[in-house]
């Protein structure tokens, strides 16, 4: 747990989960694989021998996966547990900030059922303040990707972006696609901004 600890992965609630995770491999920076599906694939596998009832633990076990596969393949920096500025009430997964499009949030979801609604409704809120936001949902069941695919197609989910199968080829394509993109540090926001501001200061340097 010490390696997820010092960068800051594993805090808090997550110490149980960091410990299944530590576990499977003494460190995943030295885990081998070939491709980003592959690196998931390998991780969940293994998993699904101590695999749990509890969803929280299921779900902090694949956000743990994901962010140590971004840790992996260089894209950073990444926001776990993230806020996002005038987005209230709303905590997003995974996140990155780029030059090109602002923020791009990653919502991930072991499996889906209703949840996604709950990812679409996040990415709605942030796609509001930040319109060129993109906003995908990671997954490992296929025949649920695929039928929320088919609402993103026919419009009847409006905030996602993509819902992809993270074990999948297409998730090697997403991840090659965030490297393409300048992932920085956010901005920092000014509330209020003018040219215009009169001060007390410069009152009393008038009179």
């Amino acid at each position: 747990m010490q390696l997820l600890n010092q960068l800051g992965i594993a805090i808090g609630k997550g110490k149980k989960a960091a410990n299944i995770f530590d576990n499977l491999f003494p460190s995943f920076l030295d885990v081998k694989y070939s491709t980003p599906s592959e690196y998931i694939n390998l991780y969940w596998d293994i998993y699904k021998k101590h695999i749990s009832k509890n969803n929280n633990l299921n779900g902090r076990i694949f956000e743990y996966i994901l962010a140590t596969l971004f840790v992996r393949e260089g894209i950073m920096p990444l926001y776990l547990s993230a806020k996002v500025a005038f987005v209230p009430n709303v905590i997003y997964d995974l996140m990155f900030y780029t030059t090109e499009f602002g923020p791009i949030c990653i919502s991930a979801k072991t499996s889906l059922r209703e949840r996604y609604k709950q990812a679409d409704l996040e990415a709605i809120a942030l796609k509001y303040v930040h319109r060129k936001s993109l906003c995908y949902l990671l997954t490992l069941e296929d025949n649920e990707a695929k039928n929320v695919q088919k609402k993103i197609v026919s419009g009847d989910v409006i905030g996602l972006d993509k819902v992809i199968v993270a074990t999948s080829i297409e998730f090697d394509l997403l991840v090659k696609e965030l490297k393409s993109y300048n992932a920085t540090e956010p901005p920092t926001v000014k509330v209020i901004t003018s040219n215009q501001i009169i001060t007390k200061e410069k009152l009393l340097e008038i009179i």
